[in-house]
C-alpha cells in the first residue's frame, strides 16, 4: 500500500526548512492531469469506419497527493518533534 505522504518546503526569513515525512489526509478522489470533461459510456460509431466505431475511454481515479510546486495547508502536533500533517491543497 502507498505511504500516502509528502515532504513540504518551509520558506521564512530567507531561510527554507524541509519538513520529515508528513501524512496526508485529503482524499477525494481526483483525475490527474485531467483537465477535460472525460467520458466512460460507450459513444456510437458511424459511417462505418473503423475510426468512427463504438468504443469507451477508461476513466483513471486516484486519491490526491500533492504535486510538486503545489501549496498545502499543514498542522502540527504542538510537542517537540511532533507529528505534522498535510490536510489539504490551497
Amino acid at each position: 500500500m502507498e505511504e500516502r505522504t509528502a515532504r513540504v518546503i518551509f520558506e521564512d526569513k530567507g531561510e527554507t526548512i524541509v519538513s520529515g515525512e508528513l501524512k496526508v489526509l485529503k482524499n477525494p478522489p481526483w483525475i490527474p492531469e485531467y483537465y477535460a470533461p472525460y467520458r466512460t459510456e460507450f459513444e456510437s460509431g458511424g459511417s462505418g469506419y473503423p475510426a468512427f466505431e463504438s468504443h469507451k475511454h477508461d476513466l483513471i481515479v486516484k486519491p490526491w497527493l500533492p504535486q510538486k510546486g503545489e501549496f498545502v495547508l499543514c498542522i502540527y502536533i504542538p510537542r517537540d518533534d511532533g507529528d505534522g500533517f498535510v490536510i489539504g491543497g490551497i
